[in-house]
């Protein structure tokens, strides 16, 4: 266990991951378990059974009025209005140049009998503080009603093909029902709680959202259930293999949704006007100068981030997260390259410590989880 910092926030889980022998690093600002037994452990627990992860350290706000949509449909490029209560819409708030100012969910709860909608949004731990800043710049406050819940909630990732078994032992609603990215208010423990079919592992899971002496209990309660306990580390392995993006990483200010292999998330047909819009039609039009690829490396050398990709020995793009894939046994990286190569089967190079490496464009995600329970 590494020695801890007094300058570092922590969760209110803190002192349950010292109790496990957790080993602690810096996190955004936050003091956070990078892992408990071993990263490729608990990267199999989640992949074959279940897992939980304290993610608490992530932003948390709630948004009420009666004007809402309307406000929020300018800040990103996906149609919010598609949402139905108890759905959820994973999105980028985007710059005037088009690039991504963070990478976010946000949840439609429905509306009061006055015609107030309520929203809960998830966002990114380094970018909280910038990405409340920038809503509140860009919202009409005398409209909207903006709550914080970032220091005041507990928030548990469940994940695993298990998980909903686990889980549901100790929630009052049916969870079986629920989508993903379906989401409801229940009782956990008898006492009230935000649960999303939501999580950033590739597998089925819920995220839950309870105060902090609740998330204290449910914790215990998931690890005497055989939930294994999970820090960054394997967080990490397992979103890379999902080929899930990260931010700072792999999307930041300065790419956009396009080029991040997002284009999912812009609906430019069914939306007006919004931060970025005029950026991305003219990528529409005339065409990306780089696109967001997986590579698979031949042989055991990682490819890491920042690391030069070559082609005929000339360089063509960038490595943004490369890691030792757990489930597969190879080495996978994520890298931007010019489109005319960002095809499967397109063979590259990566430069490691000046010598270079095979490597062959694959199709993302890596890894997909098997609905039928069997790897």
């Amino acid at each position: 266990m590494t020695q801890s910092s007094p300058t570092l926030a922590r969760t209110p889980l803190f002192e349950l991951a010292l109790s496990l022998n957790a080993r602690m690093t810096g996190f955004s600002g936050w003091e956070m378990p990078v892992q408990f037994g071993g990263i490729g452990l608990e990267h199999h627990a989640v992949r074959s059974a279940a897992g939980m992860f304290d993610i608490s350290h992530m932003g948390k706000f709630a948004l009420t009025g009666k004007d809402v949509l309307s406000q929020i449909q300018t800040l990103v490029p996906s149609d919010l209005s598609r949402l139905q209560p108890g759905q959820a819409q994973y999105t980028v708030l985007l710059n005037p140049q088009g690039g991504i100012v963070d990478d976010l969910i946000f949840y439609y709860q429905g509306q009061d009998a006055i015609a107030h909608q309520r929203w809960m949004i998830i966002v990114n731990a380094a970018t909280t503080q910038k990405d409340k800043d920038w809503m509140l710049s860009h919202l009409d406050m005398g409209e909207i009603k903006f709550e914080d819940y970032s220091l005041s909630k507990v928030l548990i990732a469940v994940q695993g093909r298990d998980a909903l078994r686990h889980l549901q032992a100790f929630v009052a609603a049916d969870l079986s029902p629920v989508k993903p990215f379906g989401h409801l208010e229940s009782s956990v423990l008898g006492q009230p709680a935000f649960l999303a079919r939501t999580g950033y592992t590739g597998e089925d899971g819920f995220e839950v959202m309870v105060a902090p002496e609740t998330g204290i209990e449910l914790w215990r309660s998931l690890l005497k259930s055989g939930v294994v306990p999970c820090g960054l580390g394997a967080r990490d392995t397992l979103r890379l293999e999902a080929a899930m993006a990260l931010y700072g990483q792999d999307i930041n200010d300065t790419t956009t949704p396009l080029e991040a292999g997002l284009g999912w998330v812009v609906h430019l047909d069914s939306k007006g006007d919004f931060v970025g819009r005029s950026v991305l039609e003219a990528q529409k039009r005339g065409g990306i100068s780089r696109k967001l690829v997986g590579l698979q490396m031949q042989g055991r050398n990682i490819a890491r981030h920042d690391y030069p990709v070559l082609r005929d020995g000339q360089p063509v793009g960038i490595v943004t997260s490369g890691t030792l894939s757990p489930t597969l046994g190879q080495a996978i990286a994520l890298a931007y390259v010019p489109p005319a190569i960002a095809h499967p089967g397109e063979s590259v190079e990566v430069e490691i410590r000046g010598k270079l490496y095979p490597a062959t464009i694959v199709k993302r995600p890596f890894y997909r989880a098997n609905k039928s329970g069997d790897l």
